[in-house]
């Protein structure tokens, strides 16, 4: 019966495309993706203009289904002159500034979704993902996170970059500043091609991280992991004196061990790795 309910499903595909320019240009520009079931795909590239393509599938058991997810999930626009932020407009749904209700705010900003308040008992009658390809300038700060079915993949961005998923990758290609990326069921795989001068932050808790670096890479390295362990190609590593913070409070002295610490070369950017079930590849390129 299940096999013959799938095959019975309708499905709807639409392209989304759409194209943006900052009203207030400047170095502060940054781009929020904020998805919640689908892939996100960000490239740089030498233009001026966001260009955006977002793949729409809705799959509902009846036509009229189909129809409802066809006209309920939108994508969503806000345009603050210096930041753009595209998000999912679904019934079950509101994305706004921080509120009491806000139960996923994106990434440290004022911005996230405030799920509907009938909790549970709101649920859409059909499935549905959004596919985000974007290209953008590469100077403009990138914040991206998605939750079910997607993974994210970055390219090529020369500014900062903030990641976050739940169940997916994110693979981070060809980066030159600071980054964090953060993600519950997934691997998360970073490439520098210019090392980063400013602290990094790289969790999984179900995956391995895998970071790739130019030779000679000087920094600090923080290490945090239940059942894995940290491997790396480099020679010149020492590790650092345990460092024991003690704090007073009413119920008397509390101490706190700090993780495992290590210098790479000469030291430099803080790079923190954290897992729980997964290993941690630290890693030069040989040539």
């Amino acid at each position: 019966m299940g096999i013959s309910s799938q095959l019975m499903a309708q499905t709807h595909t639409e392209k989304i495309v759409k194209e943006f320019t900052f009203e207030k240009p400047g170095v502060q520009n940054a781009l929020m993706i904020a998805n919640i079931n689908g892939h996100i795909k960000v490239e740089a590239y030498d233009g001026d203009k966001i260009q955006v393509e977002v793949t729409k599938n809705i799959r509902g058991k009846t036509q009229e289904r189909l129809e409802t997810g066809k006209i309920e999930i939108q994508l969503g626009v806000v345009d603050l002159a210096d930041t753009i932020i595209l998000y999912v407009n679904s019934p079950c749904n509101h994305f706004e500034k921080s509120s009491p209700r806000s139960q996923h705010s994106h990434m440290g900003t004022k911005w996230g979704y405030a799920w509907d308040q009938r909790g549970r008992s709101c649920h859409e009658t059909y499935d549905y993902s959004m596919d985000f390809k974007v290209k953008i300038p590469a100077s403009v700060n990138l914040l991206v996170s998605t939750i079910n079915n997607g993974d994210i993949v970055i390219e090529n961005v020369k500014s900062p970059v903030k990641a976050n998923n739940i169940n997916g990758s994110i693979r981070l290609q060809n980066l030159m500043r600071e980054a964090e990326a953060t993600t519950i069921n997934g691997n998360v795989d970073v490439v520098y091609v210019q090392n980063p001068q400013r602290n990094c932050r790289f969790y999984t808790l179900n995956g391995d991280i895998n970071a790739l670096f130019q030779k000679g890479l000087g920094a600090s390295i923080g290490f945090q992991s239940f059942n894995g362990s940290l491997y790396t190609n480099i020679d010149q590593v020492e590790l650092l004196p345990v460092v024991v913070e003690k704090e007073q409070d009413d119920k008397g002295v509390k101490y706190k061990v700090n993780d495992n610490q290590f210098k790479i070369g000469s030291g430099g950017a803080y790079l923190d790795f954290e897992t729980f079930n997964g290993n941690v590849y630290v890693k030069e390129k040989l040539n």
